[in-house]
């Protein structure tokens, strides 16, 4: 199940905030309230929290990008895990000698 990454309620006042720094990218595991992304406005900096477990999936506004309350920014695979790199060294068929 695809869950939304929505940009908070900004403080009073502020109209726009600017998204800084992705902390992630997609593919990553994420945990529930682990800081995604950073947003700045002319008052503060705030954090954006995951709002489940799962993975990263669809960034859909990159850094640098300037969004408003409620902006949808990225989506996370609920309950997904994310693929280990060893994991998939450890399938992928042997070379012959």
């Amino acid at each position: 199940m695809s869950v939304e990454v929505r940009v908070p309620n900004l403080p009073e006042s502020v109209a726009d905030a600017t998204l800084v720094n992705w902390h992630k990218k997609p593919g990553d595991a994420v945990k529930r309230d682990e800081n995604l992304v950073d947003l700045e406005t002319d008052k503060v900096v705030l954090e954006v929290p995951a709002p489940t477990d799962g993975v990263l999936g669809e960034i859909l506004q990159a850094d640098g990008s300037t969004v408003k309350a409620g902006d949808l920014i990225a989506t996370i695979v609920a309950g997904a895990a994310a693929n280990a790199p060893a994991a998939a060294a450890a399938a992928a068929p042997a070379a012959a000698p």
